[in-house]
C-alpha cells in the first residue's frame, strides 16, 4: 500500500508514518518544518523528505491513501492536487480507525489524564507480554514508537483526543474511533479557540459516549460531576463501570496503594495519578488482566514522558517537569506536588503560551491553581501575544485571575532566566509546568 503524509513531521504524524513503514507500507511525506526528534527518527527509517516544502508532483494517482496532518492548511498545494485526482484523503484518526476497524478498539478519553492512563495500560500489557496495537501521545520507557499497527493483533488501545481531526475535518478526533471499550477520565473546559463555550466542549464528550458500539463498555470517573452527568444522560446501550480514587498512604516519601492483597509501593505520586491508575486497572481487567497481575506490573511504572517526570540535574537538585498547562492539569499537578513534598520549600513555575491560556476570559479557570506553593512563578511572552495577534495582558491581571497576589510574573524570557540563575536548586523542590520550554530554559543545569 502506498501512503503519502502531508505534514509528516508532526509528533503524532511521524509516529504513524514509522508504524506504517514497519508494517511494510510504502511511505512518503512532505512538510515545511521538521524538528527533533521527528527529523532523526524519520531519517533513521529512510522516510525523511529530501527537502522541506510542498511538492504537488509527489501526489500521483498511484497513491492508495493521503494522510493529512493538522499542521497543513486548507490551501495546501499537495492537498489541492490530491482532491483534483480524487484520491482518498484521511485525517490521522480516520486512518487509525481504518487500520483498526476489524479489531476491538479501546479508547481513553478525557480533558486530563488520558495520556497517563493509556501509558499505564500499555505498560501493564507490555509487562505481561500481551501484544496489542496502540497509539499514545507520549514517549514511554520500553517503547520505540508510539504507534503500533499489525495485521495480527485483536486489540487496539487509542488515546482519544477531543481536538479537531484535520483542517478539512472539524470533528473531534475521538469521534472517529467508535470504541468497543471506552474510558472517560474527566471534563474541564479546554481548547477555547475551537470550543467557544463550555457546553460546546462538553457536547464533544456526549457525542463520544454516543459513539460507543452497542453493548460496549464505558469505564468512567465517578468523582467528576460533569462526567457523571454525561454518562447518566446517555441514551445508547453500554455497560457502565465507575471508578474512584483508591486508598493510599505516603511512607518515607513513597506512595503505597492499599489493596486487598496488601500494600503496593508505587513509583508515581499524586491523588490524580492514583485515580488514573484505578481507571487503568478497570480497563486492564476488561482485557483479561487480573488485579494481582496489574499491581505486579504497575509497581514499575515510572510515568509517561513529561507527566510529573523527574529531571536528572547535574547538581542533584529535585526537579519535576509536567506537561500541565490547562487549568485542571495545573491544579492536579500542584496538589500532587504539595502533598508529596510537605516538608520542603516548593517552587512552582507555569508557562502560559497556548491560545486558551492567554485568553483573559479563560484565565479565570486558573483561580487558586498555584496555591500551596511557597514560591509561585508565571511566565508568558509578550512576543507570543503579538504573534497570536492577541491583546496585551498585564501581570496584575494574571495575579487577579489566579487569585494570588504573591505570584511572581515574568513576561520576558531573559528576565525569567536571570531569576532562575539566582536560585540554589539544591535547596527546595521545583515543579516546572509547560507544554513549551520557558523560552529555552535548560532544566538540567
Amino acid at each position: 500500500m502506498k501512503t503519502h503524509f502531508i505534514a509528516i513531521g508532526g509528533s503524532a504524524m511521524h509516529n504513524l508514518a514509522i508504524a506504517l513503514k514497519d508494517k511494510g507500507y510504502q511511505v512518503t511525506g512532505s512538510d515545511d518544518a521538521i524538528f527533533e526528534p521527528s527529523r532523526t527518527r524519520l531519517e533513521k527509517r529512510g522516510i525523511l523528505p529530501e527537502e522541506l516544502g510542498w511538492f504537488p508532483e509527489k501526489i500521483t494517482s498511484g497513491l492508495d491513501a493521503v494522510i493529512l496532518g493538522m499542521h497543513a492548511h486548507q490551501d495546501n498545494p499537495e492537498l489541492a492536487k490530491a482532491k483534483e485526482l480524487g484520491l482518498k484523503i484521511y485525517s490521522y484518526p480516520e486512518f487509525l480507525y481504518e487500520q483498526s476497524k476489524n479489531k476491538t478498539r479501546v479508547v481513553i478519553a478525557g480533558s486530563h489524564g488520558k495520556t497517563t492512563i493509556t501509558s499505564m495500560i500499555l505498560h501493564v500489557l507490555n509487562f505481561h507480554q500481551k501484544d496489542v496495537d496502540y497509539m499514545v501521545g507520549a514517549q514511554l520507557e520500553g517503547f520505540d514508537c508510539m504507534v503500533k499497527l499489525t495485521r495480527e493483533n485483536d486489540f487496539m488501545v487509542l488515546e482519544g483526543d477531543e481536538y479537531l481531526s484535520s483542517p478539512i475535518d472539524l470533528r473531534s478526533k475521538f469521534l472517529l474511533y467508535q470504541p468497543n471499550i471506552a474510558l472517560m477520565s474527566g471534563i474541564a473546559w479546554d481548547h477555547i479557540n475551537v470550543f467557544k463555550t463550555f457546553d460546546d466542549y462538553v457536547d464533544q464528550f456526549r457525542k463520544f459516549v454516543a459513539s460507543i458500539t452497542p453493548g460496549g463498555i464505558l469505564v468512567y470517573n465517578e468523582e467528576d460531576p460533569e462526567v457523571v452527568k454525561v454518562v447518566e444522560n446517555a441514551e445508547n446501550y453500554f455497560r457502565k463501570i465507575p471508578y474512584h480514587t483508591p486508598e493510599y498512604e505516603i511512607v518515607n516519601g513513597k506512595v503505597h496503594l492499599k489493596t486487598e492483597m496488601g500494600d503496593v509501593p508505587l513509583s508515581v505520586f499524586g491523588a490524580h495519578n492514583l485515580l488514573n491508575l484505578e481507571g487503568a486497572r478497570h480497563i486492564c481487567h476488561t482485557l483479561g488482566i487480573m488485579d494481582e497481575d496489574f499491581y505486579e506490573a504497575i509497581m514499575s511504572f515510572k510515568g509517561a514522558s513529561k507527566r510529573l517526570e523527574k529531571v536528572e540535574r547535574e547538581d542533584q537538585g529535585i526537579l519535576y517537569k509536567d506537561f500541565a498547562h490547562a487549568p485542571s492539569k495545573v491544579k492536579a499537578a500542584v496538589k500532587a506536588f504539595c502533598e508529596q513534598f510537605k516538608n520542603e520549600k516548593k517552587y512552582g513555575f507555569l508557562e502560559l503560551h497556548t491560545y486558551s491560556s492567554l485568553n483573559p476570559v479563560f484565565l479565570e479557570q486558573y483561580d487558586h491553581a498555584m496555591d500551596g506553593l511557597e514560591e509561585a512563578i508565571v511566565f508568558y511572552s509578550e512576543d507570543a501575544l503579538k504573534i497570536k495577534r492577541m491583546e496585551p495582558i498585564s501581570p496584575d491581571l494574571i495575579k487577579e485571575k489566579f487569585k494570588n497576589q504573591n505570584l511572581k510574573v515574568f513576561t520576558n524570557a531573559e528576565e525569567l532566566h536571570a531569576y532562575w540563575e539566582t536560585l540554589d536548586k539544591t535547596h527546595g523542590v521545583y515543579l516546572m509546568m509547560s507544554s513549551g520550554n520557558f523560552g529555552g530554559l535548560d532544566l538540567t543545569k
